[in-house]
């Protein structure tokens, strides 16, 4: 019997699987130089869905907490994902995810005063490795912009995952992504007014991608996502997000003919055994608790 909670784990695992594919999607459905845009039209739509299907009030108190989620989550992590998936091939712009479950740690230790063990840190840092064989790679092509951006989204994230944790919210979870996803996109949609040009007219091509990243990539997504965070603890939810960068990688490589050699596949293993490992190290109770290596009720 697994010491992890598999069902949730595979479920969980689906969203970064998903967002992974939002590189291949963005170089070759979308528009150019929409970035925000893009943001806009993946949570905007999906969230006032799940709010129009759920019709979940949000009570005063809880609408700072948020709001601070939703421009974690969903307004800062989209507008940072799209910036860098447009300026960075897709295993570039996904690579900095493996510095989450690090974050994580840190910020675990830094707010709770839960200290991290040095196993749980060893693993960490043995995903950072992988990702390094794929950063230091001859033909990885560097973008200064681009890396900030896929940097900075990825702490946007690993606070957005600690908070969530950490406020466990007594809505209905599909409410609970609808309101942040509906925010997220509220938020993003006058900087994409006034940065970025109009979208005068959309190909086919382009309502195909728009359509696919709202609904799969985005509203089914963090549906699971959520799911996820409300059952495991957060370090394991974060190492699971290294999934997306993997799944980035495997699409350039089967999708577009980008370079898949010895280094790449090797630091894909050991990527996957980190993941892998850090679900057996942080056991879950029933009730969502983590009882592994930081024993954080709200971890």
């Amino acid at each position: 019997m697994f010491p992890f909670a598999p069902g949730s784990v595979l479920l969980t695992a689906l969203a970064p699987i998903l967002w992974g594919t939002t590189y291949l999607v963005a170089t070759e459905y979308l528009p150019e130089g929409r970035p925000l845009w893009a943001a806009v039209i993946r949570t905007l739509p999906a969230g006032m869905l799940l709010i129009a299907y759920t019709r979940q009030r949000v009570h005063f108190i809880s609408w700072g907490r948020l709001l601070l989620l939703s421009g974690l989550n969903i307004a800062a992590f989209q507008a940072l994902l799209f910036v860098a998936a447009y300026r960075l091939p897709g295993g570039i712009a996904a690579i900095t995810g493996a510095l989450q479950p690090l974050m994580i740690l840190a910020l675990a230790w830094g707010v709770d005063q839960m200290r991290p063990t040095g196993s749980a840190v060893g693993i960490a840092l043995s995903a950072v490795a992988g990702m390094a064989l794929l950063i230091l790679s001859p033909d990885a092509k560097w973008d200064f912009v681009g890396i900030c951006a896929a940097l900075t989204a990825s702490a946007s994230m690993a606070a957005g995952i600690f908070l969530s944790r950490r406020w466990k919210s007594d809505m209905p979870l599909l409410a609970f992504t609808g309101w942040q996803l509906a925010l997220g996109g509220l938020l993003l949609l006058p900087w994409a007014i006034f940065i970025e040009p109009p979208l005068f007219s959309l190909s086919m091509t382009n309502v195909v991608g728009y359509t696919y990243l709202s609904i799969l990539g985005t509203l089914f997504a963090y549906a699971l996502w959520f799911r996820g965070i409300a059952r495991l603890s957060s370090v394991a939810v974060s190492a699971l997000g290294l999934l997306s960068p993997v799944t980035a990688i495997l699409l350039g490589w089967l999708m577009l003919g980008e370079a898949m050699r010895l280094r790449e596949i090797l630091g894909i293993l050991i990527v996957l055994a980190s993941v892998f490992a850090l679900q057996w190290q942080r056991r879950t109770k029933p009730n969502g608790d983590s009882q592994g290596t930081l024993k954080a009720k709200a971890a």
